[in-house]
């Protein structure tokens, strides 16, 4: 019998990306009631995936996992940060203002970062881990896939920007992909469906 547990976030995509991390894991997941909505108030990726899990943990009386990520980018101080989502409404905007901050900034080095929280169901965090994906930023999309920045995410390793990746390479190498990978071996301990 698998265990349920509340991804907390709207976000279908981010559900099936978690889906895939978590396969064969003996849980279920499920995506938090659309009407309960967590403010991100917390100043690090880490702070925030804490209040998301352990909000969504309490609402629901489930075990919940939580990520929060975002692009850092050198010559920008770190920005957009905590506030990748909020950089525009939509996914052009935050490319098409990210791009415009840059202008002709040669320094152009650039990372995801992504922290991952499971809390118990009283809320108490059970679990963390972050990773992190360093690359630079391209002049202009590339790709068609992904979602977010990726299009301007370019791997150098890889000569390609997180957007022309197939879907099992990004879950490789991406901040997303190494946050679980941490997680994976804690999470039978503190998770095992029995407990």
């Amino acid at each position: 019998m698998a265990k349920l547990l509340v991804v907390a976030t709207g976000n279908p995509g981010k559900l099936r990306e978690m889906q895939a991390y978590l396969a064969g894991s003996g849980w279920e997941l499920t995506l938090k009631p659309e009407e309960l909505e967590i403010e991100e108030t917390g100043e690090t990726f880490a702070a925030n995936a804490c209040l998301k899990a352990s909000q969504t943990a309490q609402a629901t009386g489930n075990w919940a996992i939580a990520d929060d990520s975002g692009l850092q980018v050198d010559a920008l101080n770190g920005a957009p940060g905590v506030y990748s989502a909020r950089y525009g409404k939509t996914d052009a905007e935050r490319i098409a203002r990210l791009l415009r901050e840059l202008g002709n900034e040669v320094n152009r080095q650039a990372q995801f970062a992504c922290a991952v929280a499971i809390a118990r169901p009283d809320g108490a965090i059970a679990l963390q881990s972050e990773g992190v994906c360093r690359g630079e930023i391209l002049h202009a999309p590339r790709g068609h896939g992904g979602f977010g920045y990726d299009p301007i995410f370019y791997v150098p390793q890889k000569q390609l920007t997180f957007a022309e990746m197939s879907p099992e390479l990004k879950r490789s190498i991406s901040h997303r992909g190494r946050a679980f990978t941490a997680l994976l071996p804690q999470l039978d301990t503190v998770l095992s469906p029995e407990s």
